[in-house]
Formats: C-alpha cells, structure tokens, sequence
C-alpha cells in the first residue's frame, strides 16, 4: 500500500467547557443545585454572596461599571428579567432575583479574555485552575445541620438497645442474641423457633464452652417470648398470624370482641385473606355487625412493625416553580429561594491590571472569566426552567382548574416546539425540577403523558383516565367492588375506548388491588 495525503472538509458537533458546564446545571436538582453553588463560592475568590448591602450603592456601581463596559454589557448583566407574555390567560412573572454579575472595574484588560474556551479545550489548557473545592463544611457552619445529624436506628440496633436495658443470665442474652439475627427488616423472624434452637444447639453444646447444660427448646421459646414484648409491638413474630396475635395480647384485656379477633387471626387468618366473610362468620360463630368489628380490630394492627423503625431520612421537596391564579390569571414565577444570590466580587477584580503576566494577576483573571461564565450558565437555567414550566401551565391550565380529569395528554416534542429546543433539553429541565401548584407539588414530568382515542374523535390523557378510575373505585359498593370488565364499560360509556387489561395496568400502578381483595363487609 502506498501512503498518501488527503485534505477532507466537515462538519462535527463539538461542545465547549462552557456548553458543557450550562447543560450539566440545568439537569441538576435544586439540593444538587445548591452544593454546586457552594462549591463555587468556596473555590472561586471572584464569587461572593450577595447579602443585601445598600441598594443605592450598589445601583451606583454598576451603572459605573456598565456605562465602561459599554461594548459587551452581554458578558456582565446576567439579572433574569422575566420571559414575554404567554396568551391572554397566562401571565409569566419572573420574581427572581437569582444571579447579578458586576463589571469589572476599569474594563481595559477585557479584550484579552476569550468569550470561549477553543474547541477540545480542557480547562486548564487555557487557563490556570483554581485551588479544587472543599466538600467539607466549616466547623461553625450551622446551615448544614441536617447533613451532621446522625445516621437512622436500625431495627436490630432498636432491638439490642433494648436487650441491654433487660436483666438477663448470659446464656439467655446469647440466645435473645440469635433472634435479634434472625429478625428481618419488616419485623418477622427468618427462621422458625425450631431452626433457632437446632442452630444454637450446635454452638452452645459444644465441648469448649462455658454453659455446661445442654439447650433445650423451652429456654428458647422462653427468651422469644420475652423479646417479643420488645418495641415495636408484634416484633419477632413467626408469621403474619404470630405477629398479629402478639399485638392483639397488648390490647386492653375488656375491649370488646378481642376474643373473637383472637380466633379469626389465629384459625382463619386464609379466610380473612380471601374476603371470605360469610365462612369466618358460619365458623367462628359471629353475626356481620360482630365480625365488622373484629375487622376493625385487627386493621389497627401493624402487619409489618419493622417498618415503623427505618433507617432512611427524610427527603425534603424544595418547588422550582411557584403556580398561583391572580385575577383570573395564571402567574408562574421561580422560587427566589431555591439559590444563594452570587455576584462577582469588585474589590478583587478591581485589582486585576493590563499587561500584567504576573501568577497573581492571572489568577484572579481566569476566576474572574469562571465566575463570569458561571453566573451567565445560572441565568441560562433560570430563563430555561422558568420557560418551560410556562408552556407547561399553559397547556395544563385545565388541570390546574379542575384536578388530574382535566389533564391534556402531551409528550416533550409539544413543548420543545414551542419553546424552540431539543426533546433532550425539555428532558433534563424536567427531571428533578418540581412545580408547587394549587393542586400540590408534582414533578414536572408529571405533566406529560401518553393518550388514548374517544368516540368523540378526541384524546384523553392517562393521567386523566388513572384520576376517573380512582373515582369510580372510591364511590364502589364495598360489598360489591368494580371489577375491570365494569370500570371498562363505565369509562366506554363516558367516550374513552380503553382496553380491559389497560384498565388493570393503571388500576396496579394506583396501587388499587383487585375487586375480590376490595370486597369488604359495610
């Protein structure tokens, strides 16, 4: 083969750091969104927090600063101001005070500050980074209480708390011991008493131990029913039957008809499963108000007792986007509280000066053009979100009347029309982003879904379609629950043609069990 030159012209998309940089802001959350920022206050000297100093004096400033950076105000004013006017029922009012950036102070040194990193340009092939940034708060910072508070109790900790505070021999604290191991996370036992006992028997009848007696069964059984006495009521229970009984012993010994909710749980526990009231009333020997009763009795009880001691914390939704009817007129404006306000620092760029290749003044020059593209990415996010949610409410403005049965069906192509953007874009501006509403809080991918056909010739959105039937299953005869072969014939006769196993999709994903398991006495 012989080896030779050849010239090609074409065309690649390539993304700078600072496109970069935007897309990765704008997919981030709120919590995401605020570390990030802080992160950058922590690691660049241009940024500072604007904690509202004089307003006059500041207004001062920058007019100074603008009216000499006159030839680029694009690359120093980075205030939100707001997005045009939607339809004649929607008013769009940004109330965002998010991101300012102040001029630098004399503007001679701008011009040696490329607006973009070349293409295939790492940060650092132009400019000299920073110092990196500290995740670790400062020592007195009392705004990050919630990230130093301690780490969730375990149930098995729950449990050996309390075995501690318990006076016990030892041999009987090993096998308290054994049944805390074998308790799962929902409160019921792994293992039968029985398979306890053998596992135990192994160990302590062993020929180098310090118990000289060999277990029995009883000592076992004996220790379970103490730890069974333990919090959460109707821990360590073998099955579902044992941790109901165990509840029910620590109710009041005269509450009516706890005899009788003994005898269902422990003798037809199956039949109470199936919703097979007459049977457990002809065996159990009850009239329907007794058994009613009963239920009641034994729907106070917890079937899981574990779960009400997680290790989980809390998480906490913060609202990007405030939804409010004024005069008839739906306003949308960002949460001014979602970010700290940042501006870029006068007193350090004031100090950068011409024609000075010193470290120090290339330095704070290339945290200066960090800073700048920074809070010129905020706004691209702010004036992004805050857009999209806009053409959200006005398409979704009857759900905002009238609740879910109102929803239109829409997907992200409708929006990224109207907002002249890419599907990818809407994507990651509705992921994690939430809007409060007089409905509630709902992510903003909530509002967009799928669509079947009506007899009318119309859409109705799924969202709609889960909303009529958690109606139509709210307002059923207990006695006599819809089944889905009803609740299709129901919504054919409102116009919507949805298939029977349609109907069972979205009736699972509501978490609407099926009509023999919602049959209940009255």
């Amino acid at each position: 083969m012989k080896q030779s030159l050849q010239l090609k012209l074409g065309q690649q998309l390539t993304m700078t750091p600072q496109l970069q940089q935007a897309i990765r802001l704008l997919q981030l959350s709120t919590l995401d969104l605020q570390q990030e920022i802080q992160e950058a206050l922590e690691s660049n000297p241009m940024l500072e927090v604007n904690e509202g100093e004089a307003e006059s004096s500041n207004q001062e400033q920058s007019d100074n600063e603008n009216s000499t950076e006159a030839s680029n105000p694009s690359d120093e004013n980075v205030q939100n101001e707001g997005l045009s006017q939607g339809p004649e029922d929607l008013a769009v009012n940004s109330n965002t005070e998010a991101v300012s950036s102040e001029a630098d102070a004399d503007g001679e040194w701008s011009e040696s500050i490329p607006q973009d990193l070349p293409v295939d340009t790492d940060w650092d092939a132009v400019y000299q980074s920073s110092s990196p940034a500290s995740s670790a708060p400062a020592p007195d910072d009392d705004s990050d209480f919630e990230s130093r508070r301690s780490v969730g109790e375990s149930l098995q900790d729950h449990l050996l708390w309390q075995l501690n505070l318990t006076p016990m021999e030892d041999r009987d604290r090993v096998i308290a011991m054994a049944i805390i191991d074998a308790v799962q996370p929902n409160g019921l036992l792994d293992s039968s008493a029985e398979e306890i006992f053998q596992g135990l028997g192994d160990q302590l009848n062993d020929s180098e131990n310090e118990f000289e007696a060999e277990l029995e069964i009883d000592e076992v059984m004996a220790v379970l029913h103490r730890v069974q006495q333990f919090d959460p009521p109707g821990v360590a229970g073998e099955n579902l039957a044992d941790c109901l009984l165990i509840q029910l012993r620590q109710l009041p010994a005269d509450l009516p008809h706890l005899a009788a909710a003994k005898t269902v749980v422990s003798e037809h526990i199956a039949l109470l499963g199936n919703r097979d009231y007459k049977t457990i009333m002809k065996k159990a020997k009850l009239k329907e108000a007794e058994l009613k009763s009963v239920i009641e009795i034994i729907q106070s009880l917890n079937p899981s007792p574990g779960d009400s001691i997680s290790e989980s914390t809390a998480e906490y939704v913060v609202p990007d986007v405030f939804v409010s009817k004024n005069e008839g007129r739906w306003m949308v404006q960002l949460n001014p509280e979602i970010a700290p306000k940042i501006r870029i620092n006068n007193d350090y760029a004031s100090l950068i000066k011409r024609a000075d290749s010193s470290s120090e003044n290339t330095f704070l020059r290339d945290n200066l053009q960090e800073a700048r593209w920074f809070l010129k990415s905020l706004q691209s996010r702010n004036e992004t979100l805050l857009k999209v949610a806009s053409c959200i409410v006005e398409k979704q403005q009857g759900f905002l009347d009238y609740g879910p049965e109102a929803m239109k069906p829409m997907i992200l192509h409708d929006i990224a029309d109207e907002v002249d953007m890419h599907e990818s874009t809407i994507s990651r501006v509705t992921t994690q982003k939430f809007m409060h509403t007089p409905q509630g809080i709902f992510e903003l991918k909530y509002f967009f879904s799928s669509h079947v056909a009506t007899s009318s010739g119309g859409e109705c959105s799924s969202t709609a379609i889960r909303a009529i039937i958690k109606k139509l299953v709210a307002a059923e005869n207990p006695k006599k629950p819809l089944s889905d072969n009803k609740i299709t014939q129901l919504l054919e006769e409102q116009g919507i043609k949805v298939a029977r196993r349609t109907i069972a999709k979205y009736r699972e994903s509501l978490n609407i069990p099926p009509s023999n398991e919602r049959k209940r006495l009255v």
